[in-house]
């Protein structure tokens, strides 16, 4: 298995610890060999440790591919089913680094305008009719003022370029079209970018950047080779276990288990849409909210919805003998 992650276990901050601390540097630094801040950290073992210590469950693998993003400064390309922890590992970085989060969503149709920057028309527009209000007549004036960077709205893109350091997430980059793929692929060659009436705009310091794709298409060979790759494989019994453990920590013990090992055996059968991490998760606190410290084959059905999403999914998972995987996991012979 090439690598199996779980969601981080908090938003940054939430435990009240200091951003960046795992890694025993100043907060808002990124940590460098020496512990210094200003580049990347002593090892992948460290990368590792770090990433635990926020929630964040990682294997050799991909410890070695964030080592890599952080000391060469290059992307992380995450692909995988929905669901077992790539949009995560973004925030996971965020918070270990003490660096803010920025996200740019793709989806179908989505241009450098609404990913880069764009003008603020209607306070360009007030602008103009307030200098003519006061007799400003002058072209070249007024055209500079109009195409001041305090009209300029910052997108996610550029705001990553000029927040230093920040982690950038590119979520779902496989909705997005060829031409989008191209552009950004420029704009992670060199991390800058030319606004015509402002000149080239480059990052003091790269952000770290995650790629992650569902595969509903094949990304280009060439942003692939810009990057790190990672394939996240679905996580073994013990990983996932420790996974929700980590996030679900007032959840009986019992009960982590027993989901786990039913979201493993669904796994195992044709689904339309197999269960990811997350669904694990929702199902063991859906059960804990309920007041179950243990599941058995009648409540596992009755809550089905929140871990199958599809109609034929749940009604296959009807037809299982769950009672079955229940009593093997009680009797430690279970996945």
């Amino acid at each position: 298995m090439s690598g199996t992650t779980g969601p981080a276990a908090r938003e940054a901050g939430d435990d009240g610890a200091r951003p960046g601390a795992a890694l025993g540097r100043p907060s808002g630094g990124v940590p460098r060999r020496d512990g210094a801040a200003g580049g990347g950290p002593g090892s992948p073992e460290e990368v590792r440790r770090g990433l635990e210590s926020v929630g964040y469950l990682v294997d050799e693998g991909l410890a070695i591919a964030c080592f890599l993003a952080l000391t060469l400064h290059r992307p992380v390309f995450c692909e995988g089913d929905a669901g077992v922890g790539k949009t995560s590992l973004a925030g996971a970085l965020a918070q270990l680094l003490g660096a803010p989060l920025i996200r740019l969503q793709c989806y179908e149709g989505i241009d450098a305008s609404q990913a880069l920057y764009d003008w603020d028309f209607p306070r360009q527009l007030l602008h103009l009719r307030a200098a003519e209000a006061a007799g400003i007549t002058d072209a070249e004036r007024l055209e500079a003022e109009l195409y001041d960077r305090r009209f300029l709205i910052e997108r996610p893109l550029l705001q990553a370029l000029r927040t230093g350091p920040s982690v950038l997430l590119v979520d779902e980059v496989d909705r997005a079209d060829d031409e989008f793929e191209a552009f950004l692929l420029e704009l992670l060659s060199d991390y800058s970018v030319t606004v015509p009436e402002l000149g080239t705009l480059r990052a003091e310091s790269p952000p770290v950047v995650v790629l992650t794709s569902n595969r509903t298409r094949e990304v280009h060979d060439a942003l692939k080779r810009r990057c790190l790759y990672h394939w996240f494989d679905h996580p073994s019994f013990a990983r996932e276990l420790a996974i929700v453990r980590s996030r679900l920590p007032g959840v009986s013990a019992r009960l982590a288990e027993q989901v786990t090992a039913l979201v493993q055996a669904l796994r195992a059968e044709e689904l339309m849409k197999p269960p990811g991490v997350a669904e694990t998760i929702d199902w063991a606190e859906a059960l804990d909210a309920l007041g179950a410290t243990e599941v058995d084959a009648e409540l596992a059905v009755a809550t089905l919805g929140s871990v199958l999403k599809y109609r034929e999914d749940a009604e296959r998972a009807r037809t299982l003998d769950l009672s079955s995987v229940l009593a093997a996991r009680a009797a430690g012979t279970g996945v």
